[in-house]
């Protein structure tokens, strides 16, 4: 059986779950931001809820864009070159398994993987400014869509993945999940957040998550499929 058909969207949002602690470093600032520049008072939970969803479902509908255009890029190639489908899962395959070096913290080559889209975040970093401080819901989803480009290697390793789904929407779908299982780390607060940021820091956890990416990583290579098969 082909490595995309065990790409199940319940996999990405384990992935994206696991991954949480990463999104932390990159995303947790922003979002906790979010929270502190909302005045303390009569209805807080519900506006702080408001913007975190709103934050985070355009992050996660970014996700699902670039999936698209890259699953519109790599299909579109695949039909004129066949053996671009082996080249895309060995790197979706190494990505992933660079991933769980990091992730482990035996080895940080997934920041040379994060520099790749560095270009295009410097152009866009400066339009997130007009967004700040965020005063209403629709900031933060303008944010969150803008923040979605941000250079990272969770995002990146798991489009790889994404890029080998059989269709567009099932691409964009992919990333979809895999942002939903990235929410419980931004939206947590209180006694959430302090587990999420504990796990962080837990090497045991870290060294498991790393372990199960390099493992998805490998099962994604093309040599272990032809042996598979």
């Amino acid at each position: 059986m082909s490595p995309e058909l065990y790409l199940s969207y319940p996999s990405a949002f384990i992935i994206g779950l696991l991954g949480s602690t990463h999104c932390l470093g990159m995303c947790g600032g922003i979002s906790a931001s979010l929270s502190m520049a909302l005045p303390v008072g009569k209805g807080f939970r519900l506006r702080q809820s408001l913007m975190l969803l709103a934050f985070n479902s355009g992050r996660i509908a970014s996700y699902a864009l670039i999936a698209a255009l890259v699953a519109v890029l790599s299909t579109t190639a695949a039909d004129q070159w066949a053996q671009l489908a082996t080249v895309l899962r060995s790197i979706a395959g190494l990505l992933l398994i660079v991933m769980g070096l990091s992730m482990g913290q035996w080895w940080q080559g997934i920041r040379y993987v994060e520099r790749i889209g560095a270009p295009l975040w410097k152009h866009l970093s400066p339009i997130t400014r007009r967004f700040l401080p965020v005063n209403h819901a629709g900031h933060a989803l303008a944010l969150g869509a803008l923040w979605g480009w941000l250079p990272c290697g969770l995002v990146y390793s798991t489009l790889g993945w994404a890029a080998l789904q059989p269709t567009v929407g099932s691409a964009a779908l992919t990333m979809v999940f895999f942002g939903l299982g990235t929410l419980p780390s931004m939206l947590g607060t209180g006694y959430a957040a302090s587990w999420i940021s504990g796990l962080k820091s837990n090497k045991t956890f870290r060294k498991f998550t790393g372990i199960l990416l390099i493992f998805f990583g490998l099962w994604t290579l093309p040599m272990l499929t032809m042996t598979s098969h």
